[in-house]
């Protein structure tokens, strides 16, 4: 009887022996993604993105192994070799994070200022939330898409993506006063950065009073730090970078874009050590976002020549 039982726990183990080191990998695996993150968070991005290779190597099925190597990848500069990975876990992810990967394809071409390879990621996206009444989503799809053609120089798509984001936001059901003002504000402030761009300067500024007038209405008080940023966007196109300065550090510095364009005004300045402190901060911010996407590249390449850096 002992005998007949040792040889079924032993018959047992031989059977579960194939999957047990599978399910360890894949357990160590996961572990790996989470301390990544913590260093992450903590802007050790070099150990960070070695944690993510090993995971990777111990569960290549493993989705968020894939899309936190591809993100990090996309952090590091190292573009092709993110795209790989991240179109890898798009391919292992739930229906309910494939647009949240689709995005950081997206954003990924951003980083090289590629906004042909960008827009079809977005496109899809915003036609499948039109499809699916997600109103709000597709605005906000299309605005980010109008963001790139803009950040890449292409005003005339902007105007046509920002145009179809505040028509659509238009269209939310039972949209509320509280809810127009933010449609309102987020146009004037499109349109605003949109004629900077083009150079009319003196219309960028009337719409940079416009939005907020939206603001002084008070139903969207937490959109008041985009109005520096705005601002701040106007002026420096305009070549005033001391005004540009003043305005953009009243807002939130802890996005990249507004650090990045910071930094950009103190360089064009001269001066050299408030240029790197504000490139600094956009590389210590670990955003995988359109906003990362047009600084950190320009942030890796002025603290890498330093003084040679042309803005």
């Amino acid at each position: 009887m002992i005998t007949r039982r040792v040889l079924s726990i032993v018959s047992l183990l031989a059977v579960a022996a194939p999957v047990a080191p599978a399910a360890a990998a894949a357990q160590d695996a996961e572990a790996l993604v989470r301390e990544g993150r913590r260093l992450e968070r903590a802007s050790k991005f070099d150990e960070s993105l070695a944690l993510y290779r090993k995971a990777v190597a111990a569960a290549p099925k493993l989705f968020d192994a894939q899309f936190a190597l591809g993100r990090a990848l996309d952090l590091a500069g190292r573009y092709d070799e993110a795209r790989d990975h991240l179109k890898l876990a798009l391919a292992l992810a739930d229906p309910g994070a494939r647009e949240m990967v689709q995005s950081a394809i997206g954003v990924s071409y951003a980083f090289e200022s590629d906004a042909t390879g960008a827009a079809p990621w977005f496109k899809d996206q915003f036609d499948a939330q039109t499809a699916r009444g997600e109103i709000a989503a597709a605005a906000a799809t299309a605005n980010a898409l109008a963001r790139i053609y803009l950040e890449t120089g292409d005003e005339d798509a902007a105007e046509r993506w920002y145009k179809t984001g505040y028509d659509t936001g238009l269209m939310t059901p039972d949209l509320t006063p509280a809810g127009r003002d933010l449609w309102d504000f987020r146009w004037e402030n499109a349109q605003g950065r949109l004629a900077a761009r083009r150079g009319r300067f003196d219309e960028a500024r009337a719409h940079a009073r416009a939005a907020q007038a939206v603001l002084d209405r008070g139903r969207n008080d937490d959109q008041r730090p985009f109005l520096p940023y705005l601002v701040g966007y106007i002026e420096f196109y305009a070549g005033h970078d001391r005004q540009a300065i003043d305005a953009l550090v009243t807002g939130n510095l802890d996005d990249p874009f507004v650090a990045g364009l910071v930094a950009e005004a103190y360089a064009r300045l001269g001066d050299r050590a408030n240029a790197r402190k504000y490139y600094e901060r956009v590389m210590a911010s670990n955003a995988h976002s359109i906003n990362a996407a047009f600084s950190r590249p320009r942030a890796r390449a002025y603290l890498a020549d330093g003084p040679g850096f042309t803005p």
